[in-house]
């Protein structure tokens, strides 16, 4: 007879005209891995990932048409200024959106996301001048707030033994879109003098010649903005009309089980005074928030730096690279990072650990960024292979790391505080990237400005002169001087994010 009575209080009650409940009892009958959220979730990431990094490949020169640079070796520093429009105007949004997304829902916040991809992305490639792209960036970055939003939505909408794939899978697509945004980008860039048998010089695209990679993200983006309209709102939200509906059956509860009730309601409402504290003063999540800001930093001016790198000219110590072969080698990266995390990084997780994963892929990651100026003095199938396969490396560590730290920031808050924890987490992550690509921009033209220079030697020999391995021309050996200290400077980056993941500056949540 106890168990008959007691049993009402086992079931979790739901609301009639609440999208969250639905969710909820949607997720007790399913069975299996859930493939329509975890495709969702993937696309609308993509999405919003792949016009932050697909300029790259293509902004150098894009800065050299505006003619706003005095110099070449300037560049570097303009470039930097329009990567880093897009973060400083998602910093400044970020809260806002993750508060309205805990008011009004995540799914506005995805649909209005996606929606400024479509419009501002476009604009971005008509640019004719350089404050244009920078305001046109910046519109971007601040009415783009469904970073913080979706990882929300990626926990709430899995059962408990899928979040941590869910997490990976928002880690996952906005890694290979950060790898296949400047794909596109460098192969779509500058058609009519790539392909002329389909693009004129006098056709829209020989005026824009920076707009097709643009125009094919953005008709993505439109495509993926139609399909979130059936996408199933989690947010919570309980009426006075739906709560009053069953007094009377909680009346009956509580009159049968007087001492149990009383039990549940002390545990709620020491449930709710915890999660009413200040985010600010939750330290597991601040710490998390402190490390994830650290790498991101160091992210996104490597992966502008990189690009950067690969298209200047051999005489700077850079690869002489066209923007179509740096295409090639960011898909292959974003391939193979599908495959790493889809398949081993939940395994290895699992086994490890996130905060372990992380420290790993940070300490593998230093050596492998100073062999960069290395990896410029080959050339041929040997340079080809070697940088190809740096590349898979260096990202699948980056977003290794990143995934690890996305899992510790969830788990350290509630539901109906993970909009606005992951607004912090976007505003401090989008104030770091917004340095990363400014600062990258102007340490790249600083390091080709100072070939000469003593500290971090190239490795001249005797007659100051280097062959190219596989080459028969000279390359002055001063050239890698330059980029050791780019790599040298992202590698202190890379260290102190390394040291920050250690107690007792790292705290982690404990259930």
């Amino acid at each position: 007879m106890a168990a008959e009575y007691r049993e009402p209080l086992l079931k979790k009650k739901y609301y009639k005209n609440c999208p969250g409940c639905k969710v909820d009892e949607m997720k007790e009958l399913e069975q299996g891995l859930p493939i329509r959220p975890l495709l969702s979730i993937w696309i609308i990431v993509l999405c919003t990932a792949l016009p932050i990094s697909s300029l790259f490949p293509f902004l150098y020169f894009m800065i050299r048409d505006f003619h706003i640079a005095e110099r070449e070796e300037d560049i570097g520093s303009y470039a930097g200024y329009v990567g880093s429009a897009f973060m400083l105007g998602r910093a400044l949004t970020s809260v806002s959106w993750g508060i309205f997304a805990d008011r009004y829902g995540r799914k506005p916040v995805i649909i209005m996301g996606t929606t400024s991809v479509v419009i501002f992305n476009t604009l971005f490639g008509l640019s004719v001048n350089f404050w244009m792209a920078v305001i046109t960036r910046f519109l971007l970055g601040s009415l783009n707030g469904l970073l913080g939003p979706i990882k929300a939505y990626a926990v709430e909408i899995f059962r408990d033994e899928y979040q941590a794939l869910g997490l990976s899978t928002v880690s996952t697509a906005w890694g290979i879109g950060l790898i296949i945004g400047p794909a596109l980008g460098g192969f779509l860039a500058q058609p009519a003098e790539k392909y002329p048998n389909l693009f004129s010089k006098d056709s829209l695209f020989g005026r824009f010649p920076y707009f097709l990679p643009c125009l094919a993200i953005s008709i993505f983006a439109l495509a993926v903005t139609i399909a979130t309209c059936w996408l199933p709102e989690t947010l919570h939200k309980h009426n006075d009309n739906d709560q009053s509906s069953d007094d009377s059956y909680d009346a009956l509860e509580a009159a049968s089980n007087e001492s149990n009730t009383k039990d549940i309601t002390e545990k709620e409402e020491g449930r709710e005074s915890t999660s009413k504290q200040s985010l600010l003063k939750n330290w597991p999540l601040m710490s998390s928030i402190i490390v994830y800001c650290v790498f991101s930093l160091h992210d996104m001016a490597y992966t502008e730096i990189f690009s950067l790198w690969a298209v200047s000219p051999r005489k700077y110590g850079g690869l002489s690279y066209s923007t179509e072969q740096v295409g090639e080698v960011l898909a292959v990266s974003g391939f193979s990072l599908l495959v790493f995390q889809m398949s081993l990084y939940p395994y290895v997780e699992r086994l490890l650990g996130p905060v372990m994963v992380s420290r790993i892929g940070s300490v593998l990651a230093i050596p492998l960024l100073q062999s960069y100026p290395l990896i410029a003095m080959l050339s041929g199938f040997t340079l080809t292979l070697v940088i190809n396969c740096a590349s898979v490396l260096k990202n699948v560590l980056s977003v290794s790391i990143i995934t690890g730290l996305f899992i510790l920031q969830n788990r350290a808050v509630d539901q109906h505080q993970r909009g606005a924890a992951n607004g912090i987490a976007m505003t401090g992550m989008s104030l770091f990237k917004a340095v990363g690509p400014a600062g990258g921009g102007a340490l790249f033209s600083w390091s080709e400005k100072r070939l000469d220079a003593s500290f971090l030697p190239g490795g001249m020999d005797s007659l100051g002169t280097k062959k190219a391995v596989g080459s028969s021309s000279p390359m002055l050996g001063s050239r890698t001087v330059g980029t050791q200290m780019v790599f040298f400077v992202l590698n202190i980056v890379e260290a102190v994010g390394f040291l920050l993941t250690f107690e007792p500056f790292l705290a982690q949540h404990r259930q």
